[in-house]
């Protein structure tokens, strides 16, 4: 009995490793391989048309002493990403709170404000925005309906950016529609038993939606501020594709895509890709930490 227990505890084993072997597979050929392959040719000079020769941290070196473009692109990505990330997540709570009112065909109205988190991304909806924001755009138009003249939004360097931050507000859905499914898990009996002792709406919402949801706000969170990190497509599309004027729209990930793909310095790319990596691991490392003060799951004995 104990060989045959043993032999079917083997099998089972064989047959996790098979099912587990397609994954595995992808993760070595289309992740673990290409991000070795890019640490290698960070510390190699090589510009896609000779072999890359080795050079060590002198990309890094590079990077951090005597390249402006690179701290102006960072400065730019952290500013972005510290205004559009609370905005939007703000937004989605506030739509998913309206949506959860039991109003009537919920399904329709989840389904067009999560439309825009689809479209958002694209090349078409980047130039539908630069027209909407152009000097004689829609917002422009609206603007002088009401008395005031607006300025050209896309060829200002003081006012590209917002353009790109409210295009990124705009794609709340996928954060609304988790938001909603957390509101949803809430127990009514909570606001029931809050009514009797005579808290208001907003009471509620800061003693019981907001302790509750911080799971769900924690888990937007990580996911918002890794996405906007990752931001290109508005910014080359609106600021022509060289983060003009000025270099106000030169995100990190634009000034990267430059590098590797017109001025053809893979290894400085390469480079530029793994701080980014460093960065936003960072920044999430240091969300985890503090979650310990903020997220309060309901298994927690102390509250937290």
């Amino acid at each position: 009995m104990g060989v045959s227990r043993k032999t079917l505890a083997r099998e089972q084993n064989q047959t996790a490793y098979l099912f587990l072997l397609p994954w595995l597979i992808g993760f070595f050929c289309m992740t673990a391989g290409p991000m070795l392959g890019s640490l290698y040719l960070s510390m190699t000079k090589y510009n896609l048309l000779s072999p890359p020769s080795w050079i060590g941290m002198d990309n890094y070196v590079q990077i951090f002493t005597n390249d402006s473009t690179f701290m102006g692109s960072l400065w730019l990505t952290f500013k972005y990403v510290f205004i559009s990330v609370p905005l939007r997540l703000a937004f989605a709570l506030l739509v998913a709170v309206a949506l959860n009112k039991g109003i009537r065909a919920l399904g329709i109205y989840r389904t067009i404000y999560y439309i825009p988190s689809l479209l958002g991304g694209s090349v078409a909806i980047a130039i539908v925005w630069r027209q909407i924001f152009d000097g004689t755009g829609a917002v422009n138009k609206a603007l002088a309906w009401l008395g005031i003249k607006g300025p050209s939004w896309i060829a200002h360097p003081d006012y590209i950016v917002y353009t790109i931050v409210t295009l990124s507000v705009w794609q709340f859905g996928s954060a609304m529609v988790i938001f909603l499914a957390g509101l949803k898990q809430i127990p009514a009996d909570l606001y029931e038993a809050s009514q009797v002792d005579g808290a208001r709406k907003w009471n509620q919402f800061v003693s019981i939606t907001l302790p509750i949801l911080t799971p769900v706000i924690f888990f937007n969170l990580i996911m918002s501020v890794i996405h906007s990190f990752q931001a290109f497509t508005p910014a080359f599309v609106i600021g022509d594709g060289r983060g003009g004027p000025l270099d106000a729209t030169m995100f990190y990930t634009l000034y990267l895509y430059l590098k590797g793909f017109s001025f053809f310095d893979m290894g400085y790319a390469s480079a530029l890709a793994w701080i980014m990596l460093l960065i936003i691991g960072a920044l999430t490392a240091i969300i985890f930490v503090t979650s310990k003060y903020w997220v309060f799951y309901g298994d927690n004995k102390d509250g937290r």
